[in-house]
């Protein structure tokens, strides 16, 4: 016992204690501010950035206590077995410190933040939280078409900023490029469907093309990337059954299914209006008679 009193004493131990006590001091007062800034502030986005400086401040001094009390005073002959004992800590969690850095890679870079849609390591959906260790996302796809909301919420490690590519839609440039297929038939007045078609993209996107020319010329600056065309385009492709019109155009990020349904319905109903010039063309299958043969049996007796 007298050892024991007496290696409490020490000043390492002393130090340990004191750290430890401040370490905890520290993570109750963000969890209380963060419960504060809660009921305190209303909007949604401020209260949100609110409590995220608050972590990345209070893990910011933790850093910053671990580094005073480890490096800038002598720790005599415990030196070696802290050291150890560091080494082995920090390789049992190192995705945990891997997850902890990477909070802040996304927060400094700038990588995503909440709101944006991304895909990492192979799952897409919108961003709607991070804190220090996990990324969550409102998954979209899987079982449902396009870019509909599964209902699925995912926890994603922010380790994993360093382990793969990270597709974000929003990120500098919030448009995305679609294509639309019309299906027309071999008769129909071609370069009449082709005006319909182009019209028609052209009114119907034309806050989109605006909007989007300004942010592209950003990127086309900060990035050495080629100009591209934001104006909508007609491709055309003959198959075996008809004549196809690739519809390629810029839109929303979010609104990617919206414009495609609100493209066909005004086409559609464009075409109609021709009065036949244009027909939309489907699969077809013709039947063909099989010749009647006249089958003529005879009894025979043997």
């Amino acid at each position: 016992m007298h050892e024991l009193f007496e290696f409490l004493k020490s000043p390492l131990v002393i130090r340990i204690l004191i750290l430890i006590i401040w370490l905890v001091v520290i993570l109750v007062v963000i969890v209380l501010l963060k419960r504060v800034l809660k009921s305190r502030i209303e909007d949604s986005s401020l209260r949100y950035k609110a409590q995220k400086g608050v972590e990345i401040i209070g893990y910011g001094l933790i850093i910053i206590m671990l580094l005073i009390s480890f490096t800038l005073n002598d720790i005599g002959d415990y030196s070696i077995v802290i050291g150890l004992f560091t080494a082995g800590l920090a390789f049992t969690l190192q995705e945990l410190i891997l997850s902890i850095t990477g909070s802040f890679y996304i927060f400094f870079v700038r990588v995503y933040k909440p709101g944006d849609r991304i895909e990492i390591n192979g799952i897409k959906g919108d961003v709607i939280d991070i804190n220090s260790i996990y990324t969550t996302i409102m998954e979209i796809g899987e079982w449902v078409s396009t870019d509909n909301y599964s209902g699925r919420i995912v926890k994603i490690s922010n380790a994993f900023v360093f382990k793969g590519p990270i597709k974000n839609y929003s990120l500098d440039f919030p448009f995305v490029w679609d294509e639309l297929n019309i299906f027309i038939t071999f008769q129909s007045d071609l370069d009449v469907a082709k005006k319909l078609v182009i019209e028609t993209a052209q009114n119907q996107l034309a806050n989109y093309a605006k909007a989007s020319k300004a942010r592209w010329s950003a990127m086309v600056e900060r990035y050495y990337i080629e100009n591209a065309a934001i104006e909508p385009s007609i491709a055309i492709k003959v198959t075996d059954n008809w004549v196809a019109l690739n519809l390629r155009y810029i839109t929303d990020y979010k609104k990617r299914r919206a414009t495609q349904n609100e493209l066909f319905e005004e086409i559609e109903y464009k075409i109609r209006a021709t009065k036949g010039k244009v027909v939309l063309a489907s699969a077809s299958l013709q039947l063909l008679k099989i010749p009647e043969v006249d089958v003529n049996l005879k009894n025979r007796m043997p």
